[in-house]
Formats: C-alpha cells, sequence, structure tokens
C-alpha cells in the first residue's frame, strides 16, 4: 500500500512521521506534493525520506489512499486537476475542515463513475501517536475502505467511524483541540513566570500537568466533574482558583469556542460549494501569480490556471 498527501503542509508532515514512527508505513512509500517547495514542512518531508514532487497528479498515480490536505476553498480545483487520473482502486481521504463526501463525489464523478471517498477529521498530535480521528465513508466506499483507514489511523492515536453529520462538531472539539489546550498552557506557564518559577520549568510543569489530567481521564471510568472535585480541599488553593475561573466564564469561554469553530467549519464548506478561493487561501497556492480583480475567484478564471505552475495567461507578478 502506497499513501500520498495532495498538499505538504503541516498535516501531511504530522501524518507521514506518525505513520513512519508507528512502522505501518515505509516512507518510501509516502508521496506529498506541493506547489511551495520552502515551507518548512517539505524540507523535514524530504529528510524523513518522503517523495516529494510539485505535481498533484504524480502524487495519485503513486498513490492507493490518497490525503486531501489542503484548505476547503482549494478542495474543487484539486479534484478538476487530479479528477481524470483517479481510478477505482484509490481511496480519496479528504481532511478539509466542512467539505462533505457527497461534494466531492459529485466533482470526481465527472470522471470516475465510483469514487470511493471517505472523509477524516483528525488533528496535530498524530505526529507523537496521540492524535484524535474520526470518519464516515461514501457512497462507493466498501467496508474494507473505511477499516483500511481506521487501521492507518489507528496507528497514530484514537479512531473511530461516526456519521458524517457530526464530523463538524469533531472538528470545533478535538480538531481545534490541541490549539486551545496550547493557549491554555501558554497561560498557564505565563501565571507560573509571574509568580517566580523560570519560563522553561513552568512550561514543562504546565505541559506535564495537562497530560497527567488527560491520561487519568482516560484511564478512568470517573467523570471530569469528579476528578475535578478530587483535587479541591474545602478551602485550599485550588478551589479558591476555580472559583476565579468560573467568574471569569471559562466554561462558557470553552463551549463558544467550539461552537464557532464548527460554525466556522460550515462556513468554509459554504466557501467550497461557490467555488471561489479567498486571497488568504490563494497564497497558500501559486494562484497567488495571478492578479485578482476583485476579491475571489470563480472556477471560469481559474480553470486556466494550474495550481503547479507558474505560468498562466493571465498571471503577474505582484
Amino acid at each position: 500500500m502506497s499513501v500520498g498527501f495532495i498538499g505538504a503542509g503541516q498535516l501531511a508532515f504530522a501524518l507521514a512521521r506518525g505513520f513512519t514512527a508507528a512502522g505501518v508505513l515505509a516512507a518510501h512509500k509516502i508521496t506529498a506534493s506541493s506547489p511551495d517547495t520552502e515551507l518548512p514542512t517539505v524540507s523535514g518531508l524530504r529528510k524523513m525520506g518522503v517523495n516529494f514532487t510539485v505535481s498533484n497528479k504524480d502524487t495519485v498515480k503513486n498513490s492507493d489512499v490518497l490525503f486531501l490536505a489542503v484548505k476547503p476553498p482549494i478542495i474543487p480545483f484539486i479534484l478538476e486537476e487530479v479528477g481524470p487520473d483517479i481510478e477505482a482502486r484509490h481511496i480519496v481521504v479528504s481532511c478539509a475542515a466542512g467539505v462533505t463526501i457527497s461534494s466531492i463525489e459529485k466533482k470526481l464523478s465527472a470522471f470516475c463513475p465510483t469514487p470511493k471517498v471517505i472523509r477524516c477529521m483528525t488533528n496535530t498530535p498524530v505526529i507523537v501517536r496521540e492524535g484524535a480521528t474520526v470518519y464516515a465513508t461514501g457512497t462507493h466506499a466498501d467496508v474494507e475502505d473505511g477499516k483500511l483507514l481506521e487501521q492507518l489511523m489507528a496507528s497514530v492515536g484514537f479512531c473511530t467511524e461516526v456519521e458524517e453529520d457530526l464530523i463538524d462538531a469533531v472538528t470545533g472539539l478535538s480538531g481545534s483541540g490541541p490549539a486551545y489546550a496550547f493557549t491554555a498552557l501558554d497561560a498557564l506557564a505565563d501565571g507560573g513566570v509571574k509568580m517566580g518559577l523560570p519560563r522553561r520549568l513552568a512550561v514543562r510543569l504546565g505541559a506535564q500537568a495537562l497530560l497527567g489530567a488527560a491520561k487519568m481521564l482516560l484511564e478512568s471510568e470517573q467523570h471530569p466533574g469528579q476528578l475535578k472535585d478530587n483535587v479541591c480541599s474545602p478551602g485550599g488553593a485550588t478551589i479558591h482558583a476555580l472559583h476565579f475561573l468560573e467568574s471569569g466564564g471559562f466554561r462558557s469561554l470553552l463551549i463558544n469556542a467550539v461552537e464557532a469553530s464548527c460554525i466556522r467549519t460550515r462556513e468554509l464548506q459554504h466557501l467550497a460549494d461557490q467555488e471561489k478561493i479567498s486571497p488568504a487561501a490563494i497564497k497558500k497556492t501559486l494562484l497567488d501569480k495571478v492578479k485578482l480583480e476583485s476579491p475571489s475567484l470563480s472556477v471560469a478564471s481559474a480553470s486556466k490556471v494550474s495550481l503547479f505552475t507558474n505560468k498562466s495567461p493571465s498571471s503577474k507578478k505582484n
């Protein structure tokens, strides 16, 4: 089995490193493509022994399981470019937030009558084999296809199958979750520094506290609220600290963060359905060489431009 990544950013790097570290895939069985050869992750992939190319078509041809690891608004353009190269053997796994299975199947069916599509949401801790992944299979994907992906993703953390309509919520929780944890850890370390701890020690202690708490929860059958109560002595330091968190709306902030991420995920699907690329997304591809006359780029104009060449009839340097 060979694996390909269209997109060579943080997610592709994390998955490639996780797969090779777990021993489920040799580096030479992995291919990644990106028009941006100067990405730090590209250098990392090359050092790992992963095959790198600037051609998506080469990635498709050299892979059985194909991960779409690009930003959601880019997906329709990628599918139009590689669609003619998709064969019955390919399992197309989309990691793009908000992009539905049906929208991918609709695009690919113009080239392949029964495309095998799986929608997946994972997170960056796969790089240390502690990822959280869910997936949903498409109309033409077999049970065996889902199990193959599950075996791959289970090698780099937790993985389970869900109904597709749950994946947006998963994105808001565990997909974005590492960023919430890193932000909390940064703030905890600041608190330690404020009270006199060296920065390095403060970060290590904060990280270990989060790691230990997560492991306690996963290895016990207790509600997180009960584990929290176990730390709080009557009149003690911890309950006083929790009072400050509660008065600052700590719980509501986290709930709202998950909701905001979920809502934005659904907005990204809307953008992908419109088949327009925002200027921010364009900067991730060589389409930034195209002089835009409006904030978005339609398929009609984008179809004249290859995502993997610097030249087009209307391209100009910025």
